[in-house]
């Protein structure tokens, strides 16, 4: 046995194991979902697959349970994969290399796909069991949830017959999630023109790296710093000053994770070679102070590159650099009902230089739809300013809390008999697919809960051991005190 199917719960563990083996980026979960599928099939346990690849398992109840209401726990498969730049890793080819720290598992170099990786095990494990109380119960497994929620968007009614969902994707034990923010993606793409240099003759390469990025929503309040916002501020003091003549701009990765590392390519004249690398000393060290808290690691590294053949042409590179520059970026508001919880967010998530255009793209969140709207028109007047153009897709409702909802007060009044505490009751800065869940399932009662996991969507990523144990022993005494169908 390795050391991570030793940890307790040992099914749940088990489980883990074999999800970080088999491959499951967002938009590539199939060879995993093939896994479950077969396995849940030996076990006699029925199985669909809805028309977009959500997977819909069934088990009866243990006996003594079969009259109580029926519960669905909820995950979904897909992981995001992010990596450190000198870690070689293919995350649809190559496994999840966990290994245990203390009372943390971790990732090699990579994201370790604990969120929402736990949460499947977890209903996995209920699903393989002999031995634990609970009444009719569905499983459901929702594909391409980090990406743009695509299994939570086409997930129809009358596939579900319970009347409680229990979502695990929640990230802090001891809390009980009742509500989540909405969101939409923009796309700002930013008209190019390219020109032969005109006065540059050396060119190089300004790597931004060193950041901690993580989750642009639960931890957007965190101050951290964001790539692309850094290096655009960086152009936008230095470009003129420096006479740089800019040939790409390239950084993040995935709109939810706020970015770690960014790139440029440009040219400028020998002359000014000396000042650009006071200028690269200086700004790291100014942002260095300024993050000395929040992010500290920030680092700045210049490297010579081949001449290219062409630059931007002067008025669309100033266009780019000023409107990287004036994007709002992080929190926007806070919550006036939810104490420390953010209501209205921006993340500056993606850039990437193509032949005609620079693409942008921002992933808003709100827990308010009017949040969204307000800051999908200041991306959309600050396009229209620049003469850029913007599209805004993939637009999902939160999840409205609902302060009388059975499930939550089963939840916390188990927690309270087991912990001996009363949890918190919170409404979390980030896309849960219950909101979405709403829609074809109006009157599902639904709560979120989960382990502790730090980092998400980041290399740095980790899940607490103990807190699993926990999460674990709280999903089955809930499941064992679900009440009778009404009469």
């Amino acid at each position: 046995m390795t050391a991570l199917t030793q940890l307790y719960p040992q099914p749940l563990w088990q489980w883990f194991e074999q999800i970080c083996a088999i491959p499951h980026p967002s938009k590539h979960e199939h060879a995993l979902s093939q896994h479950i599928q077969q396995w849940a099939k030996a076990q006699g346990l029925a199985v669909v697959e809805d028309k977009v690849g959500n997977l819909i398992i069934r088990k009866p109840a243990s006996a003594g349970m079969e009259n109580c209401k029926t519960v669905v726990l909820q995950a979904h498969i897909d992981m995001v994969p992010q990596k450190n730049a000198d870690k070689v890793h293919n995350f649809e080819t190559d496994p999840i290399e966990a290994y245990v720290d203390g009372d943390w598992v971790k990732a090699k170099g990579t994201t370790l796909g604990s969120d929402n990786g736990i949460g499947m095990a977890s209903a996995l494990a209920v699903l393989g069991s002999t031995d634990i109380k609970h009444g009719p119960l569905e499983v459901l497994l929702t594909i391409d949830e980090e990406a743009g929620m695509t299994g939570a968007f086409g997930l129809e009614a009358g596939y579900l017959d319970a009347e409680i969902l229990i979502n695990t994707d929640s990230e802090q034990e001891g809390e009980i999630y009742m509500g989540c923010a909405g969101g939409v993606d923009a796309q700002i793409s930013v008209p190019m023109s390219w020109q032969a240099p005109e006065h540059s003759n050396a060119s190089f390469s300004l790597t931004l790296s060193g950041l901690k990025g993580g989750h642009s929503g639960v931890n957007i309040h965190l101050g951290r710093g964001n790539a692309n916002k850094l290096l655009a501020r960086f152009l936008f003091k230095y470009s003129d000053e420096l006479a740089l003549e800019l040939v790409s701009f390239t950084g993040g990765s995935l709109r939810n994770a706020i970015p770690r590392e960014a790139n440029i390519h440009f040219m400028l004249p020998t002359e000014n070679i000396d000042a650009l690398k006071q200028a690269v000393a200086s700004f790291q060290a100014l942002v260095r102070e300024e993050l000395a808290v929040a992010d500290p690691g920030m680092l700045l590294a210049l490297a010579d590159i081949d001449p290219p053949t062409k630059v931007m042409g002067e008025d669309a590179q100033n266009t780019l650099i000023d409107l990287l520059h004036a994007s709002p970026n992080g929190v926007i508001r806070m919550s006036d009902e939810i104490e420390g919880v953010t209501e209205t967010s921006l993340n500056v998530g993606v850039i990437s230089t193509e032949d005609e255009s620079v693409e942008v793209l921002c992933l808003i969140r709100s827990l308010i739809d009017s949040g969204r709207e307000e800051v999908a028109g200041m991306l959309t007047a600050l396009a229209n300013l620049s003469g850029a153009s913007i599209d805004l897709s993939g637009a999902y409702p939160g999840w409205k809390p609902d302060t009388s909802s059975p499930v939550m007060a089963i939840v916390r009044d188990t927690y309270n008999d087991i912990y001996k505490k009363d949890p918190t009751i919170m409404v979390i800065h980030a896309g849960l697919e219950c909101g979405l869940f709403k829609e074809p399932y109006p009157h599902m009662d639904m709560v979120s809960i989960g382990p502790t996991i730090r980092y998400p969507h980041s290399p740095d990523e980790m899940v607490n051991i103990t807190t699993v144990g926990q999460y674990w022993e709280l999903l089955l005494a809930v499941l064992a005190r679900i009440p009778a169908k009404a009469a």
